[in-house]
């Protein structure tokens, strides 16, 4: 009897968790545009605009051929980025890893160039490179590759001692060791690097569009504000904002996949 009521509770404690958890996702969203709502009908600063003049700005202004022209090429460059910065980082981070009198040599000089700002490098790409896709793709690069490379050199560091001896004991090729140890022991850490890189390269593919150039999401808002044309800034970051959740929760999903085994071994751990 107490095992049947048992049985029963628990659909109803998992109703209950998931809606508070609803509640909570959206509760403060909704209070904090309803506050913004009765903020904006009170000022009288012209640069605050309310949420139903933002929402028609976002309809009139990206719905449309500027979504084509400006937001998919700046999508394209962000991904483009973002996968050369995983591929980089990756393959330079197993071998810095792998090699500790080639770390000890380039520690140095991986800490000054981690240290120099991506956005003071972009005038001297586009010396060198010209105001073209490749030199965006360059900056983005440049400041997204760090927390990929710096995190796969820890990972791979930290790889368990006695599996690596004992997998060279079995005689297992270089290769195998790096695809079926090294790799994913090192995926963790590397899955934390992609996650910081992601919002390095989105806010670098903005601050790229706003040199020099003529199209793109960041040159679009740069527009709006340089002709005070404020719901429509406004607008645009809103929008910068939905393809940062957009990109979270896809990175989300495709984590949980990756690191399957790993979120499992931490929930058998746990109980």
């Amino acid at each position: 009897m107490t095992a049947l009521g048992a049985g029963r509770a628990r659909p109803r404690d998992l109703g209950v968790r998931v809606a508070e958890n609803v509640l909570f996702a959206v509760g403060l969203p909704v209070l904090a545009v309803g506050l913004w709502a009765v903020w904006s009908t009170r000022s009288t600063n012209r640069f605050l605009v309310g949420p139903r003049a933002l929402l028609d700005a976002f309809r009139q202004t990206w719905i449309g051929p500027a979504f084509v022209d400006d937001v998919l090429p700046s999508l394209y460059r962000l991904l483009i980025g973002l996968f050369a910065s995983v591929l980089l980082g990756v393959a330079a981070g197993v071998v810095i890893g792998r090699l500790r009198p080639l770390r000890e040599i380039l520690e140095p000089l991986l800490e000054f160039f981690r240290a120099i700002p991506p956005p003071v490098l972009i005038p001297v790409a586009m010396l060198l490179l010209g105001i073209t896709d490749t030199m965006k793709v360059v900056v983005i690069v440049s400041g997204a590759i760090w927390p990929i490379l710096l995190n796969t050199i820890e990972g791979v560091r930290a790889t368990d001692s006695v599996m690596m001896e004992t997998a060279h004991s079995f005689r297992i090729s270089r290769w195998d060791r790096l695809w079926l140890l090294i790799l994913p022991a090192a995926s963790p850490r590397i899955m934390t690097g992609v996650r910081q890189a992601l919002s390095v390269a989105l806010i670098l593919m903005v601050i790229s569009e706003m040199f020099a150039s003529s199209a793109g999401l960041g040159y679009r808002i740069a527009y709006f504000q340089r002709n005070y044309l404020i719901a429509e800034m406004w607008s645009g970051i809103l929008l910068l904002g939905l393809i940062g959740v957009f990109l979270a929760v896809a990175f989300g999903v495709v984590e949980r996949r990756v690191l399957r085994w790993y979120h499992g071994m931490k929930e058998v751990n746990r109980g």
